[in-house]
């Protein structure tokens, strides 16, 4: 049995533009570091890019949170339990989800993603594999409170947040997040986060500026998409991907860097960049235990178990909803 949803749908305008990725995208056009948030990368075009980087060699951590799902599944059953509504926030990679389904036993699968046409084709993939199991996929942006489907709401709820997309988040957006998790997940949920560990730089930056030049369109794609649906007139041969590791904050930055003085319109609205000049367009953050403990803490959930690859360059938690305390 499957259904498909249609709840708490993206807001868009007359020509069905996201109106939030209008906004994100011109107030950090016009901030004199320009940025835009990297949930904007995942239309469905950049979707399909990031799993066609999620398979190059310089890419570890799939591979890496795979072998964790992949040998830890007795483990994940005996901490976890049968029965749950698995709430996967992004609709994910075909490879991780059945991974967890087959170890748990879940009683339904919830993917939700703000890219419907690649929601509706994971789930439907995935509903193929598990014909028992209901798949209830949701068109939403999971940054804010979902109200999950009718048919899992008595069900307990184990939220699965793979791929370390939390350390695309500054640690403000980064604990919201977790506390929107908590408020749309409820009372006695889990959490199975991936966090990515801190390493050699080398290695960081050769995983997100891929030889192939994958990671490359995947950023370039942004600009594209900015072109295609707000009437931009970005002139795409003059960025350049630049990936760099930051040392201070402990992540890899990606950028769109001006090969050369540019001027545009986005939106009816006109900017410019000087040769040089960049458009910050994510940032990925590497943990140790403490600083993944500390943030699981700040967005109130309480780390129980977790799991590292053999070579201790991935970590998968598993965290309980903190019960809020009353005031002395």
């Amino acid at each position: 049995m499957r259904t498909n949803e249609s709840l708490n749908l993206v807001e868009v305008d007359e020509n069905g533009v996201a109106t939030d990725f209008r906004a994100d995208v011109l107030q950090g056009l016009s901030e004199p570091q320009k940025a835009i948030p990297a949930r904007w990368f995942y239309d469905d075009i950049g979707s399909e890019l990031f799993e066609d980087i999620t398979q190059l060699p310089e890419y570890y951590p799939t591979r890496a949170e795979t072998e964790i799902l992949s040998s830890c599944g007795a483990e994940f059953r005996e901490r976890i339990g049968e029965g749950r509504a698995v709430v996967e926030f992004g609709s994910g990679s075909s490879v991780k989800a059945p991974l967890l389904l087959d170890a748990i036993a879940p009683a339904a699968y919830v993917p939700l993603d703000i890219a419907g046409d690649f929601l509706r084709a994971s789930a439907e993939a995935l509903a193929a594999k598990f014909p028992t199991l209901p798949v209830h996929p949701v068109e939403a942006d999971f940054m804010r409170k979902v109200e999950l489907p009718e048919a899992v709401s008595h069900l307990p709820k184990l939220g699965f947040f793979p791929g370390s997309t939390i350390g695309n988040m500054v640690a403000r957006t980064a604990t919201d997040l977790l506390r929107t998790m908590r408020a749309t997940l409820g009372e006695g949920s889990q959490l199975l986060i991936g966090m990515d560990l801190i390493k050699d730089p080398a290695v960081l930056e050769a995983a997100y500026d891929d030889a192939a030049g994958v990671t490359a369109r995947f950023n370039c794609n942004l600009a594209a998409r900015i072109n295609r649906e707000l009437g931009g007139t970005i002139p795409l041969d003059a960025l350049r991907h630049v990936a760099r590791w930051n040392d201070d904050y402990a992540r890899i930055e990606m950028h769109l860097e001006a090969t050369r003085d540019i001027a545009f319109q986005v939106a009816g609205r006109r900017f410019t960049m000087r040769e040089g000049e960049t458009i910050h367009t994510e940032n990925s953050h590497k943990f140790s235990r403490r600083s993944s403990t500390l943030l699981l803490l700040a967005g109130g959930w309480t780390p129980a178990r977790r799991w590292t690859d053999a070579e201790d360059r991935f970590s998968m938690i598993l965290a309980d909803a903190t019960v809020p305390r009353s005031a002395p």
